[in-house]
């Protein structure tokens, strides 16, 4: 299993990405905070499930959010680091074998153990987001709407106002991601899951 993606450009910029980890931590702490105040408003609680967002396959298009994944990748020991990365090869193999048409799959997210996030702290906005119901305004006046998790709706019924509203912190990661990719001279598009994330640095 080879990386995939804009490899050249992807480690001549991760050397430089440091700086844009501080203002991207802040956008994810926002939306961190607009979640649990949502969640609040119901009692909505997480605590990881069999039937959860980690088994559906995820596609992210931000160098931004791959060059955050990998620096909490590079903070792990040697050990636990090479697990998840054989882990990812595992999970790119099944998923290059699904049938093309697939969207979710019982293929787990490599860094999901025992339920709950290996890189918790380093996972993309999209994962940030799943478990209650979430609007997003786009740029053109449509309107997308998340329904929230089955869990969610187990413990809570219905959202009534416990809604998130993601429209500022996608449009804050947007701007950030512009200005990175701009900065870097960062021009091929990114589309990968976090399986592929993760083996880009198997060098």
């Amino acid at each position: 299993m080879k990386p995939s993606g804009p490899i050249d450009q992807i480690r001549h910029a991760s050397d430089r990405f440091a700086p844009y980890a501080v203002r991207l931590r802040e956008i994810f702490t926002a939306m961190d905070l607009a979640y649990a105040a949502a969640a609040d408003k119901c009692g909505f609680h997480c605590s990881g499930c069999e039937d959860n967002c980690c088994r559906t396959l995820f596609y992210h298009h931000t160098y931004l959010e791959l060059f955050y994944l990998f620096s909490g990748l590079e903070g792990l020991k040697p050990e636990r680091r090479a697990a998840l990365q054989s882990r990812a090869i595992d999970v790119c193999r099944q998923v290059e074998a699904a049938p093309a048409e697939s969207e979710t799959s019982q293929r787990i997210c490599p860094l999901n153990i025992s339920g709950l996030c290996g890189l918790y702290a380093y996972r993309p906005m999209i994962c940030r987001l799943h478990g209650i119901p979430h609007v997003l305004q786009r740029p053109d006046g449509r309107k997308m709407v998340g329904p929230g998790c089955d869990d969610f709706h187990r413990q809570c019924g219905s959202p009534g106002d416990a809604v998130l509203d993601r429209t500022p912190h996608y449009a804050a990661l947007a701007s950030l991601e512009r200005e990175f990719r701009q900065a870097m001279g960062l021009t091929d598009k990114l589309r990968l899951t976090v399986a592929e994330m993760i083996i880009q640095f198997i060098y």
